[in-house]
């Protein structure tokens, strides 16, 4: 299901007007664990396109608004003056940036993660993805995906997400919504 949907997301995506300089955007969307990674793999590879992970972005489990910052100044405001967009990975294990990475230019892209759909990035978005699932389902396979390391972050960052969402309603901007469990 996953590789049909990324097929019709990806030939969407291509009718959509560049909106980053003449790159395309596709911010995927939605709270942890709903499947965001997963289907930004395949349409990226449908199209093909970079992708680029705002878990790459954030300031450790307390930088979701610092990890928007990054998206926008290293990332999409580059794109649309025509410039090459460089960002630097943050290295969870170290609790701090790392190298810098530069983005080849493809004239697409693939944004997944809470916050790739910020307000503040809306100008420079060609479409915007929103995954949704039940909470339970959520906790589990994204605990399934990060083992021990995220269970004692889970509360703390999901926290984060009902402020975001709270103050950024994402989902109401959504040109395509999919439940994922």
């Amino acid at each position: 299901m996953v590789n049909a949907r990324a097929a019709e997301i990806a030939a969407w995506l291509t009718d959509r007007p560049a909106r980053a300089g003449d790159t395309r955007v596709l911010a995927i969307e939605g709270r942890s664990g709903a499947g965001k990674s997963t289907l930004a793999a395949a349409v990226a590879a449908e199209l093909p396109a970079p992708v680029i992970r705002m878990d790459d972005l954030y300031d450790g489990w307390d930088g979701l608004l610092p990890g928007m910052d990054a998206l926008l100044e290293w990332v999409l405001q580059p794109l649309a003056r025509g410039r090459t967009a460089r960002w630097r990975r943050y290295d969870w294990d170290r609790d701090r940036y790392a190298e810098w990475h530069e983005l080849p230019h493809t004239g697409a892209l693939v944004i997944e993660g809470v916050g790739s759909g910020a307000g503040r990035a809306s100008p420079y978005l060609s479409g915007l993805v929103w995954l949704e699932a039940d909470g339970d389902v959520r906790r589990k396979r994204a605990l399934a995906r990060d083992g021990d390391l995220y269970v004692p972050h889970w509360s703390r960052w999901a926290a984060q997400e009902e402020r975001y969402y709270a103050s950024d309603d994402v989902r109401s901007r959504a040109d395509l919504i999919i439940v994922t469990g």
